[in-house]
């Protein structure tokens, strides 16, 4: 590698470090895994940049990397029991609390949003990561599928066991409205 391709990696890196900086929390929930697994990502595209064909969009080619990085931290996440559970997602969560400061609707969508936040670290990483991009980032179901690996109907399988996880949680809290 060149100083010039140093440059240029570098403007990447400044130009798409915060959308996968937020990808990542979306993954994680952490924001420590979240930069860590940005950083590892980001070597690994750094070291394998010659590899870029150029056949596929840039960001397509980061979000893979960055996915790839995010299952391995969060699956040896799930290996090591002894690993503080993350820290909560609500700066990523958008919930129905109003902008108005209503006490019980921020009550209720405070409740909702540790609930979604126990849901989500308790799937399994491919749930997460498929909910997350699908969900979070508008993601289609082939372009997750690309991104993580994994064909079009076992991407559907992950994305729907998420959100019934997600809707039995919630669903008490429903009813009780």
């Amino acid at each position: 590698m060149t100083d010039g391709d140093l440059d240029l990696f570098l403007s990447l890196v400044e130009r798409h470090y915060r959308y996968l900086y937020n990808l990542a929390l979306r993954m994680t929930g952490n924001e420590q895994d979240a930069k860590d697994v940005v950083q590892e990502s980001l070597l690994n595209a750094y070291l394998g940049l010659e590899r870029f064909d150029g056949r596929a969009d840039l960001r397509t080619w980061l979000n893979r990397i960055l996915v790839n990085c995010a299952l391995d931290h969060l699956r040896g996440l799930r290996r090591r029991p002894d690993v503080s559970n993350p820290r909560p997602l609500s700066d990523v969560i958008d919930t129905a609390v109003s902008t108005a400061a209503d006490p019980e609707r921020l009550a209720a969508g405070a409740d909702s949003r540790r609930q979604i936040e126990a849901v989500m670290a308790a799937m399994s990483p491919l749930e997460r990561v498929t909910f997350a991009l699908r969900h979070f980032e508008g993601c289609s179901i082939r372009e997750i599928a690309q991104i993580v690996g994994i064909g079009d109907n076992a991407t559907k399988q992950h994305i729907f066991r998420a959100v019934r996880k997600i809707r039995l949680a919630l669903e008490p809290h429903w009813r009780a409205r």
